[in-house]
């Protein structure tokens, strides 16, 4: 198994939208990417945390690659929204890859390249890619948001 984070907005769904990727065997919400040990929702909801909003995947790459998973990030959420995605606004918020390997790091340059030569978007991709740091698993009533409350996606 190997693991993958994207930050995406909020957490919710985009854990939904990759919990349903065949290949995916768990994932997680949490926080990372600041520099505030232990942080909690209210602690990020600060902005002064530095940390994203995230989602923690863990895969089956023998299932789905790391290029299908960043094909599932990037038809998600709006990858040209500057800390923010939708009515959600904040660093928290910010779109990003953390890479966990040189080989996940260069997929993810590689497939933001071709995304902003194809033309999709007319104002620029805002994804940062950084290497991933200490990740902070959210609170247990943000794990399958959507799920547990029988909703398919957000309001995004």
């Amino acid at each position: 198994m190997l693991k993958a984070t994207f930050g995406a907005g909020c957490f919710w769904g985009v854990e939904a939208a990759f919990r349903q990727t065949e290949g995916v065997t768990s994932t997680q919400a949490g926080y990372l990417g600041g520099n505030f040990e232990n942080p909690s929702y209210t602690d990020v909801c600060t902005g002064r945390t530095g940390h994203a909003e995230v989602v923690e995947v863990e895969f089956d790459p023998s299932i789905v690659t790391y290029e299908e998973l960043l094909k599932v990030f990037w038809e998600n959420h709006d990858p040209t929204q500057h800390n923010r995605q939708g009515p959600d606004v904040g660093a928290q918020y910010r779109s990003a890859i953390f890479f966990h390997s040189p080989e996940q790091e260069a997929a993810a340059r590689a497939s933001k390249q071709t995304l902003e030569r194809d033309g999709k978007y007319k104002r620029p991709i805002a994804t940062e890619v950084t290497p991933t740091s200490k990740f902070y698993r959210a609170e247990e009533y943000h794990q399958q948001y959507l799920e547990k409350r029988g909703l398919a996606q957000c309001h995004i």
